[in-house]
């Protein structure tokens, strides 16, 4: 286990610089779970307590419309951030489903804990402020994908930035995240 907060100290120095103490600050405020393949991390309707890193495995975030289709926002594996941060920020229930698709484990963080941090260890605030800025461009550009690519186009862009990902999901998954019916994705050539 201690080498798992090792990893989250590893992932914290790629973007900031922590002191021995600064880090004794800040790891007692992660929790530890494991769940398996799935379990929910964030159920709709349901508080959302947490933000989570994943230290292993792979889970999806997803949306599901009134005709029960299911709708991937993100897929989140080793070292991603996972939460419905809209209702994490603002402490209402969730509007999002989390589960996993593998069994995986996780720190999480709650949205006071992370406050404390950032307020007494200015380099987590910036951690945090970086963090979120790519989160917001890697959103803005999957949406602009979503508008302008076709689906053969997005595919081709997925399995260029995330081929081991194409590995680890299945299909259907995977068709879910374009938008498309399993049957057009066995269209499109590998």
């Amino acid at each position: 286990m201690q080498e798992n907060y090792g990893l989250l100290r590893q992932h914290f120095e790629e973007i900031v610089n922590l002191t021995d103490a600064e880090w004794e600050q800040i790891a007692p405020h992660f929790e530890y779970r494991k769940l398996k393949k799935h379990q929910f991390l964030i159920q709709t309707d349901q508080p959302v307590e947490c933000e989570f890193w994943i230290i292993s495995g792979l889970v999806k975030s997803y949306a599901i419309d009134q005709k029960g289709n299911e709708h991937i926002l993100q897929f989140g594996m080793e070292q991603y951030w996972v939460s419905d941060y809209f209702a994490f920020q603002h402490q209402l229930p969730a509007t999002i489903f989390v589960d996993c698709i593998e069994d995986s484990e996780f720190f999480c963080l709650s949205l006071e804990s992370r406050e404390s941090i950032c307020q007494q260890i200015p380099a987590i605030a910036n951690f945090y402020r970086i963090k979120s800025n790519n989160g917001f461009i890697n959103l803005q550009q999957r949406i602009l994908s979503l508008l302008t690519l076709s689906a053969e186009e997005r595919y081709d862009e997925l399995l260029n930035k995330l081929p081991k990902l194409l590995q680890r999901v299945p299909k259907k998954l995977i068709a879910a995240y374009l938008g498309v019916s399993r049957e057009t994705l066995s269209r499109f050539k590998n």
